[in-house]
């Protein structure tokens, strides 16, 4: 087994909800062999995963646990001396029984949608990155960048430049695209990505010798009222963990690249 296969179990191990009812399950154990210090751990544990199903908090970690990059306003983009955007893939649904074949998760979509958008605005060719993910099943049989390359086409009329569909995780984004570009002429890129991705992907591709210019999108702001923001949902906990995930990628990637 490849050692970035262990990656998605490991995160699911640590990150909500599997972290902290973890933590929960070892509060009880510690209780039932009549240790007090179990019944305060367990509660702290069910009290971190209430909050961190609030789409609260998750507003909160996005201001307040990574790098901030403002949205890229189109005149900048033609002001500057970018040569292509960029689009990094952010999953494939492997089965969609409604089309009869595969399509882009919606974090992709959107990805693929802004980036296309800022090409029409621009007039710059557009580049996409997306193999198989370390987490796919075996159900995967195309790449992102095969399924977005379809889309784009059959949905925008937009042919994709460039596409890269071998990589499995940032790294290889970077990695495997900044040849293909390159190889072209290209040292400039915008590029695409959640805003809470931002910060892995634009070391990632910084590290190639690309110069990069954020085009952040998917921002996590306020959806609904105060009082609903801090009520527990699957879409608080959904967000929470996704920026989980980005933190605990950047405290990594000190050490190992990801």
């Amino acid at each position: 087994m490849e050692l970035g296969a262990l990656k998605p179990l490991l995160t699911s191990l640590v990150l909500p909800p599997g972290g902290p009812l973890l933590l929960a399950l070892l509060g009880l154990l510690i209780a039932l062999r009549r240790q007090r210090a179990g019944i305060p751990l367990a509660l702290l544990s069910l009290t971190a995963l209430w909050l961190l199903s609030c789409h609260g908090t998750a507003v909160w970690l996005s201001r307040n646990a990574l790098p901030q990059f403002a949205p890229l306003p189109v005149a900048q983009l033609k002001a500057s001396k970018v040569q292509a955007i960029v689009v990094l893939g952010g999953g494939v649904l492997p089965q969609a029984p409604e089309y009869g074949e595969s399509q882009l998760s919606a974090p992709s979509a959107a990805r693929l949608r802004y980036g296309l958008w800022l090409a029409r605005q621009s007039g710059l060719p557009l580049a996409f990155s997306g193999g198989v993910g370390w987490a796919a099943g075996g159900s995967q049989a195309l790449s992102e960048a095969e399924v977005a390359q379809r889309v784009a086409r059959q949905e925008h009329g937009v042919a994709l430049r460039w596409t890269e569909n071998q990589s499995r995780d940032t790294s290889g984004n970077a990695r495997l695209l900044a040849p293909l570009l390159q190889r072209d002429g290209i040292q400039r890129i915008a590029l695409v990505t959640d805003a809470s991705h931002m910060p892995r992907a634009l070391a990632a591709f910084e590290r190639t010798g690309l110069a990069v210019t954020p085009a952040p999108m998917g921002y996590i702001l306020p959806v609904q009222s105060d009082l609903m923001e801090w009520l527990p949902s699957a879409r608080g906990l959904l967000a929470s963990r996704l920026l989980l995930h980005e933190w605990l990628g950047l405290a990594v990637g000190r050490i190992i690249p990801i």
